[in-house]
């Protein structure tokens, strides 16, 4: 019996120490989930993520006058489809800006502010907050969207948007991450 007793005495210590670990190895995974970004796009206080999605796809510009009456290309819509850490599409991205998952929740949003991304050829990284939601899902309840890790997605350059091409339309293609964010509770 006594030796059941030291047995137990030891083990216990040994078991601790595993159930430590695996708690700590569970925080570094929940902080793996938050990207380091610049402070100016931070999610606010007291919000989680929700859902994280790679999307691919294209930025849509337009070729027409500036505001100093040149053309210009400006930014029409992204077009995306979205992606969840499998690879399998999820939902798209669009016009608004919007995001549709398949569940059939939606969220719109509105850019309030941005950073450039790290990769100068790349569109910026920006954090936006929801204006709208419809449908039930992921998506009904998310306050903010933070766009990262975007590859691509610049303007064609300026030469191709002159005034034989105003009103033309060109795409360029794109990948980014999108982290959604609602309330903590």
């Amino acid at each position: 019996m006594r030796g059941d007793k030291l047995a137990s005495v030891t083990t216990r210590p040994l078991l601790a120490g595993t159930f430590v670990a695996l708690a700590l190895a569970h925080a570094h995974a929940n902080t793996k989930d938050v990207a380091p970004v610049p402070a100016s796009i931070a999610a606010p206080a007291g919000e989680k993520i929700v859902l994280r999605a790679h999307a691919s796809g294209a930025q849509i510009y337009i070729c027409g006058p500036g505001a100093d009456g040149k053309p210009q290309w400006t930014l029409k819509a992204p077009q995306a489809d979205l992606h969840d850490r499998k690879g399998a599409v999820i939902g798209r991205h669009y016009a608004g800006p919007a995001w549709k998952l398949t569940d059939g929740s939606e969220v719109t949003g509105k850019a309030v502010a941005r950073a450039d991304s790290p990769d100068p050829q790349s569109i910026p990284w920006l954090l936006l907050t929801a204006t709208g939601h419809s449908g039930e899902g992921v998506l009904a309840d998310v306050t903010s969207v933070q766009r990262i890790h975007t590859r691509g997605g610049q303007p064609p350059p300026a030469a191709g948007c002159d005034a034989s091409k105003l009103n033309s339309e060109a795409k360029s293609s794109y990948t980014a991450d999108y982290y959604f964010y609602a309330a903590a509770k």
